[in-house]
């Protein structure tokens, strides 16, 4: 499998540092507001990641932080007259309730900031002994950029060009301007601990090079996020971790790509932003998360009520082919057919050009694209007219349910209580219709068509779903 390294800008051959093992650590959410849309593209792709390497035998083992000490966390305590505890305790739980309504995998690992406090003072420490960090008289302790050769290797820019488009705002007492702190001293009223350098706070970007450290050691195989944490965020974590480490702090960057409303980043602070819950409200979970695997996912997307309608009609057409292969698998009778290890082999040829896709840069597109031609297949192929063995319709749903699991879609259960409801009902009239009962089949039919179910005569046969 073929990965872009952002750190090299080319694809490179994947290779673990252990063999049939990955370590993966994806930058998680400051928790103090729902997701937004945006925030979800990057959790689906790092889960699709994840479900992909497991799909080709590698142990994985994944983390994903819960930034839970920061500015914004802390003003919006104070916005609701509460504590930084409450406000990021109730936004992790609202994360999972978003998270799980995409089927995100929980992480092996989910490690908070707060909860790594003393990890965090000890780099510091190091980072000061070593000479790459300083502390100020207020109790601030700030990364010195100039002191590491390295700075900017990551967002490949020199650190004249960074010096050069960086401020020092008031109150800090910074020597650069593209210094950044990694410990602040405690405001008024601010939550804080204990330090060698007095009451405070660790910087955002340092909790994730503690974290790192403290769950996988020195270097890990994957680390990313967002393209809009290469720089500061990422490139300040590689020049925190491997000044203190002497070590590489991951070998492959991966980041996804913005999610755009009218081509422009979707963003909290532009306030042009839709919440997962609320798009979910109207079109499912499943909808926004076929959305973000439909295109790859280091190019950016654009978020519309035309293309979330079309990922909700793109998702009815896979399971049109799941129900047709589940109904078929309730008439079929045991025993291969001639001709069916022949079908067999051709269907197969699919997962061939889906892997293909998947190890060439995780290519969801061209992925979904195989799983498409492979629904294709299965309704030219298997029907009722062509009436195929028990063991071909069985192997071909399975084939269709691993390719799909393996993106994260088609997880709604194949039968809820209203399916079973409205499949008892179906059955009655057909019944009725046999029997030549017309007055209980049209008053059948009239209950389904008040209840907004639309029929369909199929090569299957009679099939259903609720009208749009």
């Amino acid at each position: 499998m073929k990965i872009f390294n952002s750190l090299t800008r080319q694809k490179e051959e994947f290779v673990p540092l252990k063999a049939g093992e990955a370590t993966i650590y994806a930058c998680g959410p400051t928790v103090y507001n729902l997701m937004h849309v945006g925030n979800a593209r990057q959790i689906c792709v790092f889960d699709t990641l994840r479900r992909y390497f497991e799909f080709r035998g590698i142990k994985v083992t994944y983390a994903q932080n819960f930034t839970d000490i920061d500015d914004k966390i802390i003003n919006r305590a104070n916005e609701e007259g509460t504590d930084y505890l409450a406000i990021s305790r109730k936004y992790i739980e609202e994360y999972f309730i978003d998270a799980h309504g995409l089927n995100i995998r929980d992480a092996d690992i989910h490690p908070k900031a707060t909860e790594n406090i003393q990890e965090i003072i000890e780099i510091i420490s190091v980072l000061i002994e070593k000479g790459y960090a300083y502390a100020t008289e207020s109790g601030d302790v700030y990364f010195s950029t100039a002191h590491d050769e390295y700075y900017g290797k990551l967002s490949h820019q020199p650190l004249e060009d960074l010096k050069a488009g960086a401020r020092i705002t008031a109150g800090e007492e910074k020597r650069e301007p593209v210094d950044f702190a990694v410990w602040k001293s405690a405001k008024p009223g601010e939550p804080y601990w204990d330090s060698p350098w007095g009451k405070g706070r660790p910087g955002w970007h340092i909790e994730c090079s503690a974290m790192v450290r403290h769950y996988f050691g020195k270097t890990i195989d994957i680390h990313g996020g967002g393209q809009d944490l290469i720089f500061p965020h990422h490139e300040n974590e590689i020049a925190q971790s491997e000044c203190c480490n002497d070590a590489e702090l991951a070998n492959y960057w991966v980041h996804n790509g913005h999610v755009n409303v009218d081509n422009k980043k979707m963003s909290k602070s532009l306030g042009n932003f839709f919440t997962v819950r609320e798009v979910a409200d109207k079109y499912g979970y499943e909808s926004i998360r076929y959305l973000m695997i439909s295109s790859h996912y280091r190019s950016p997307m654009n978020y519309s009520v035309e293309s979330i309608e079309q990922a909700v009609a793109s998702l009815e057409r896979l399971y049109n082919c799941r129900d047709n292969l589940l109904f078929l698998l309730e008439k079929a009778e045991s025993g291969l057919k001639d001709g069916e290890k022949e079908i067999e082999a051709q269907l197969l040829s699919y997962q061939d050009k889906f892997i293909a896709a998947m190890d060439d840069d995780l290519n969801t597109a061209d992925a979904v694209s195989a799983i498409f031609e492979l629904a294709r297949e299965i309704n030219t192929k298997l029907n009722l007219s062509t009436m195929p063995s028990k063991e071909l319709c069985q192997n071909a749903l399975n084939l269709f349910l691993k390719l799909n699991d393996t993106l994260g879609i088609l997880y709604k259960s194949d039968e809820s209580e209203l399916d079973k409801e409205i499949e008892a009902l179906i059955q009655k009239r057909n019944e009725a219709r046999k029997n030549k009962d017309w007055a209980t089949a049209d008053a059948i039919r009239d209950e389904l068509t008040q209840r907004k179910i639309v029929l369909e005569d199929t090569p299957s046969g009679i099939k259903w779903r609720i009208q749009s």
